[in-house]
């Protein structure tokens, strides 16, 4: 039986996640980002609150954590129609894909596992360290998120790198049945949980690292991800923005 943190677990692919891998024995907790979503979960499981669009509640989050042998960045948004910036000054959309993840990965203890959502769209991702947040360029929505999606794929295969020890891998779930996916996506959601479930609790061809899954089956990310310098350049400016360093 292992620990997992599943982020973004309160409804589809992350709930999907989680319940399954509960089915399969494992010690799940939740993760919500408000009190009333964590109320609503049936079955009263245990569950993490904690906003991603905060820093100061995605700190307090890593904090309360504790150890888990698998930590699964699910919690995402979708393409948004308007430019938001959060409290804390950054775009909504890099925050919470892609700031949240890297942050909890840096203050959390390290889990032997670890499992990052991207999607198809990170093939039109573009690697502009120049400018992340969308400050200059004319907003995009959907360029953004495939932007985030982008950096997801290229924070997996860094910390990959960097951290020899973990399984990091990303995974694109598939165009799903979900609130984020729409009623027009093609794909059952029970599809859109099986890898993440395979690369937390199988053995044998799920032990490996710095890979790009769908549908249990490798593919080639966009090549960008490959990039060192694009891979460091994004671990500089999460950093920065958010004042903690990923430790080597």
């Amino acid at each position: 039986m292992a620990r997992i943190l599943v982020t973004g677990s309160t409804d589809g692919i992350g709930l999907e996640t989680a319940r399954t891998l509960q089915g399969l024995g494992h010690d799940v907790v939740f993760h919500a980002r408000s009190d009333e979503r964590a109320a609503a979960l049936d079955g009263a499981p245990e569950v993490l609150v904690g906003d991603l669009a905060s820093l100061e509640q995605t700190r307090a989050m890593a904090a309360a954590a504790g150890k888990f042998d698998v930590v699964i960045h699910n919690a995402g948004i979708g393409g948004q129609d308007e430019r938001r910036e959060t409290a804390d000054g950054i775009e909504r959309t890099f925050q919470i894909n892609v700031l949240a993840p890297y942050l909890l990965t840096a203050l959390m203890p390290r889990p032997q596992r670890l499992v990052y959502l991207t999607s198809g769209l990170e093939s039109v991702g573009v690697a502009d360290l120049a400018d992340l947040q969308y400050t200059s360029k004319p907003w995009h929505g959907m360029q953004a998120y495939s932007d985030s999606k982008l950096h997801d794929v290229a924070l997996a295969l860094a910390v990959a790198r960097l951290w020899p020890d973990v399984y990091s891998n990303a995974v694109d779930p598939g165009w799903i049945r979900t609130k984020l996916g729409g009623p027009n996506a093609t794909d059952e959601l029970p599809i859109g949980a099986a890898t993440q479930v395979w690369l937390a609790d199988g053995d044998g061809d799920a032990l490996v690292t710095g890979r790009y899954f769908k549908w249990r089956q490798e593919l080639r990310p966009n090549p960008a991800v490959h990039d060192r310098s694009y891979q460091d350049g994004l671990l500089r400016a999460c950093a920065e923005l958010s004042g903690v360093a990923l430790p080597l």
